[in-house]
């Protein structure tokens, strides 16, 4: 049974509350989805060629991929992502020597975060950094990095779907 506290109709239907409404929606699912599990069923790798494909591994990654995405990408703040190109999922190894709920906590203070960036920038805004994300070398604004968010959050929603299912029979959280 979970706990966690969903909903994804937006107090206002403009853009950008419909967007962020959007994205806390799809980031509570997500810990909504690993709400019971015990630490052993948070790390166990169930699928024989993912190992990182667990339920501390996808809730790291999601922190992260978000601090990139709004903190590098948008505000050009410093890199200080875990990954590397000789490493690209570190994020996700180092997320099965920590414990569940200190991921859950991370990722929900980097949903505050986020919120915060959102509320204080314009959609149509273009992103700051140097780092070249898009293949045509253009830099995306806002709204696109916010669609992305909500796309990653919402496919790996997927993944933490078929590992709940997998480990106790849980569907539909």
């Amino acid at each position: 049974m979970t706990t966690t506290t969903r909903t994804s109709k937006p107090p206002t239907w403009d853009e950008p509350t419909s967007l962020a409404t959007m994205l806390d929606y799809v980031r509570a699912t997500a810990i909504a989805k690993c709400e019971g599990l015990s630490a052993e069923d948070a790390r166990r790798p169930l699928l024989p060629d993912s190992p990182l494909m667990t339920p501390c591994g996808l809730i790291g990654h999601l922190r992260w991929v978000e601090a990139f995405w709004l903190e590098v990408v948008f505000l050009g703040g410093e890199d200080r992502m875990p990954w590397s190109p000789e490493d690209p999922d570190r994020e996700m190894r180092l997320a099965q020597d920590v414990p569940l709920e200190k991921l859950v906590a991370e990722y929900e203070a980097q949903g505050a975060r986020s919120r915060e960036i959102l509320s204080a920038h314009d959609l149509d805004e273009t992103a700051r950094s140097t780092v070249k994300v898009l293949k045509d070398g253009r830099q995306p604004a806002l709204r696109w990095i916010v669609l992305h968010l909500i796309e990653e959050t919402a496919r790996h929603n997927g993944h933490l779907d078929i590992i709940r299912e997998l480990t106790d029979g849980a569907k539909g959280m």
